[in-house]
């Protein structure tokens, strides 16, 4: 009976060791480097191969010559985006604005009312009146001492009121004037309740932040205006590409969306500095602006680059997924393992691509490498 139970204690002990092992098979190795990490295996039979056109090759090194295909968006540079705000705080009594729609400078946007609003422009004619009676106290006094029937001092005492009077109706024609209101024009008769806020430029209308009888404070940002005379296009480019670019190289864009529309743009700026992901931003200003084109959209850009050797494979064999780029290594028996690669120039259906462990000897996917993609998502939805 003893001889049983430790006979069955060690096939247990074998079927557990050998379920470790199969797991850590299973599990796949840590990656040499991010820009050549194993993201997925696949297996696939002969038969499978050849019922979907799969081919296997190797990369070629190959002198280039032609399109760096780039991606970005589109930006708006601090200087062309105005963060709207009013330096008196009020009620919003109306407005129409909804992001998006075009304005002209000088329209007005909304209107304010506040009890403020109403007591500033009375302090002000307040101020002008006793300044208009200060001067002509100043002036008989300045008579009466010419004549010496006034003291010296009672003089000096109506010119220092006189220029108290004037520095304060200089200051609040100032403050009204900060908040819309012409001072020259202000009469008792047309004291308003309310103020207008007025676009400082011609643009469009980008973030909205008010509603109507909402209180703002002058720390509010009201409205967000952009000039979209300047709305460019920001690309990113690897660090092994930047020197296939120089400021001046035209640039042809296109969304994803209509590819057949192309927007033309030029290299005004390269930056000198790099991401994490080893990308530098280049920045484009386009020939002629569109409507369409609004901030944040994701574009795609294209430059005509120079002669070079690079490590090349057909276009068929890199897939996209989740915004990045991928080959199929064969590691043979119908095993592939999915790479991430970095994607370079593209001239006469040859891709350049870049990544490490990944030479002219390498095995991989070069025609139909889609289908291993699509064998991958399918099995991710079985399970």
């Amino acid at each position: 009976m003893k001889n049983h139970i430790v006979i069955c204690l060690g096939v247990l002990l074998l079927f557990s060791c050998a379920d470790e092992k199969s797991k850590e098979t299973d599990q796949p190795e840590s990656p040499a480097s991010d820009s050549a990490q194993t993201e997925q295996m696949v297996s696939i039979s002969d038969a499978q191969q050849k019922s979907v056109g799969i081919e296997v090759g190797t990369p070629a090194f190959e002198n280039i010559s032609g399109v760096l295909s780039l991606q970005g968006k589109i930006d708006v540079p601090p200087q062309s985006t105005i963060s709207l705000s009013f330096p008196v705080g009020g009620y919003l009594k109306s407005t129409k604005m909804l992001p998006g729609m075009h304005v002209r400078k000088g329209e007005v946007l909304a209107e304010l009312e506040d009890m403020q609003f109403i007591q500033l422009q009375q302090d002000y004619l307040t101020a002008k009146e006793k300044l208009l009676l200060a001067e002509s106290e100043f002036n008989r006094q300045r008579d009466l001492n010419a004549s010496k029937a006034s003291s010296d001092r009672v003089f000096q005492q109506a010119r220092a009121e006189m220029e108290t009077q004037r520095i304060l109706a200089s200051a609040l024609g100032q403050k009204l004037e900060v908040i819309g209101i012409d001072p020259a024009k202000l009469k008792a008769d047309k004291i308003s309740k309310s103020v207008p806020i007025k676009s400082p430029i011609n643009g469009f209308v980008s973030k909205v932040n008010v509603n109507v009888g909402k209180y703002t404070a002058p720390t509010d940002m009201l409205f967000e205006l952009v000039n979209p005379n300047d709305i460019h296009l920001v690309l990113n480019v690897f660090e092994k590409d930047l020197s296939a670019l120089s400021v001046g190289q035209r640039v042809t864009a296109f969304t994803n969306g209509d590819p057949a529309r192309k927007f033309q743009a030029e290299i005004i700026l390269i930056t000198k500095s790099l991401d994490q992901d080893r990308m530098a931003e280049v920045h484009c200003h386009f020939e002629k602006y569109n409507a369409s084109l609004v901030p944040g959209m994701f574009m795609n850009g294209e430059v005509s680059v120079t002669s070079k050797k690079a490590l090349t494979v057909p276009e068929d064999a890199l897939v996209r997924w989740e915004n990045k780029f991928y080959v199929f290594t064969d590691n043979g028996s119908g095993n592939f393992e999915m790479i991430h690669v970095k994607p370079g120039v593209i001239n006469h259906g040859k891709q350049q691509i870049e990544a490490a462990g990944i030479d002219d000897s390498t095995k991989l996917v070069v025609k139909n490498a889609y289908a291993l993609l699509m064998k991958i998502k399918n099995t991710e939805k079985d399970g």
